[in-house]
Order: C-alpha cells, then structure tokens, then sequence
C-alpha cells in the first residue's frame, strides 16, 4: 500500500501458486496483513496451521513476529498462536489459528488470517550466576504487580 512510510527493512517474499504478498491495510498499520492460501474449517475448540503460500527472507538481526488480527479475535473468537521466523528460515509462512468461539469458523483463500510484523533482535549472552540482584517484586510472578 502507498502511503508516507518508507521501508526501512526490506523482506524478499517468494509467493507460491494462490500466495499474495503481505500487506500494510493503513498508513500508520504495525503489521501486514497474511492472507489464507486454503480453505480450513475450525471447529469449536480446534486450531490448525493454515498456509499462506509466501516464504520469506527476513533479513540478519532481525525477526518476524506473527500477531493476531483484532477483528478476528473480537468478532469470532479466533486467536493465533505463537509465531516466530527466524531469519535463517525459508519454509512456507502458516499461521497457527485456534477457536475459542462456540460455532466452527470457515477460513476461504484470501481471507486475512493474521499480520506480520518484522523487528530488529539482539541477541543475549547468557552466563550462570549463584545470585541474582535484589529487587522490590522479588519472585512475585503472574498479577504480582496488582490488576
């Protein structure tokens, strides 16, 4: 989509039979869109990992993220799982779909599924320590800092 971002990462895109590029939906969009290259059927409860018919060269030193789409997730209760593409991957890009809704969902060719983002990574050094830094939170794990 033209608008008033310049790409600051360029991705090469290898798109196979029904495949469609991944794209921006809006100006100020974080991520792009992915499209089905297949119908699926999710029942209640069920998750599959639908294709796109894309491969992608995501460039050294950074990743691509797959995240959900909002209306999806709001509308149907469909939710996509994790997704990450590391940069030395070239296998077909899915997207892992479950339902939480009560009635199948039917995914055709085409339909947005979910949306790609690509971000820069660092990757840590990671080394044994007998202690760690005290801090205020301590162990205080999942809602230990209030709602």
């Amino acid at each position: 989509m033209p608008g008033r971002y310049n790409p600051a990462v360029a991705v090469d895109v290898r798109v196979d039979g029904a495949g469609e590029l991944p794209e921006y939906a809006s100006d100020g969009a974080a991520g792009a869109d992915l499209r089905a290259r297949e119908s699926v059927v999710l029942p209640p409860g069920g998750r599959a990992a639908v294709a796109t018919g894309i491969h992608v060269e995501i460039p050294a030193g950074h990743v691509g993220l797959v995240w959900p789409r909002s209306g999806l997730a709001v509308r149907n209760g469909i939710d996509t799982l994790a997704g990450v593409i590391d940069s030395d991957y070239r296998g077909e890009v899915r997207v892992v779909l479950v339902n939480h809704g009560e009635s199948e969902f039917r995914i055709e060719p085409g339909d947005r599924i979910g949306q790609l983002l690509v971000q820069r990574v660092e990757r840590a050094g990671f080394s044994r320590s007998q202690a760690l830094a005290v801090t205020s939170r301590g162990e205080g794990g999942f809602g230990s800092t209030g709602r």
